[in-house]
């Protein structure tokens, strides 16, 4: 039986604690929120559990698509038991639609429909803001392998070939979304959470944000967008 001891981290969003199998660690998910590289911060009621479960739920259905992640286990509402892997600092987007940052960058209106899904780096670093890199400071840095980049990005784009109808199907539009990977046992596999923290989700119909941007934009009714998405993701 696996149990819970120390905790080895927490995040902004997550803590994580070892247990007493070297290869296993228990991620328990916090109501905490933070924008802006931390400098907005705040409390999204209920985040913990609507983050855990329709996590798991994504890693679950990934997995039967062929795409190897870090879940093992959902031990509650808020805590999961998953793959102890060394995180690789690439953080990987994949954009579908303009939004946020890249609609500032390049100077076009959020909501224009991209012709072709578009794949960015940054260098996963609190610290630095997390800046935007590309292939070339990552061999550069040693942050992962050319092998290893093929590997994430062929998982990228597979995830977002699953998920893109998947979300339709529920009449939303998956604007963009990050996506964090690791190695376990020699394996690129994916790791961390695929939720409204993490993705950008807009109604298809009457384009309301369901995702962290209530909270980034002080939109308001943050924990209803949570919940919603939950709701049409799980059905309850």
């Amino acid at each position: 039986m696996v149990t819970q001891t120390e905790m080895i981290y927490e995040g902004k969003a997550k803590r994580v604690y070892a247990t007493n199998d070297p290869k296993l660690v228990i991620v328990d998910y916090k109501d905490d929120a933070t924008a802006f590289d931390g400098k907005k911060r705040g409390t999204i009621s209920g985040k913990g559990v609507v983050n855990n479960r329709m996590s798991n739920y994504m890693f679950g259905l990934l997995e039967k698509q062929g795409i190897p992640t870090h879940f093992v286990e959902e031990l509650d509402t808020r805590r999961s038991l998953v793959r102890r892997v060394e995180i690789v600092k690439v953080e990987v987007i994949v954009r579908n639609i303009v939004a946020g940052s890249l609609s500032k960058r390049l100077g076009l209106p959020e909501g224009v429909v991209l012709k072709s899904p578009v794949l960015e780096f940054c260098y996963k670093n609190d610290e630095l803001g997390d800046p935007m890199i590309n292939e070339y400071h990552i061999f550069a840095l040693e942050l992962a392998t050319k092998e290893e980049m093929q590997r994430i990005t062929e998982l990228a784009f597979k995830v977002n070939d699953f998920m893109v109808p998947f979300f339709e199907k529920m009449n939303i539009d998956l604007v963009d979304f990050k996506l964090e990977f690791g190695r376990f046992d020699g394996q690129i596999i994916l790791a961390d959470e695929i939720s409204p923290d993490t993705c950008r989700f807009w109604d298809k119909t009457t384009k309301e944000r369901l995702d962290k941007d209530r909270f980034r934009r002080d939109l308001g009714n943050v924990e209803g967008a949570y919940a919603e998405m939950l709701h049409r993701v799980l059905g309850e």
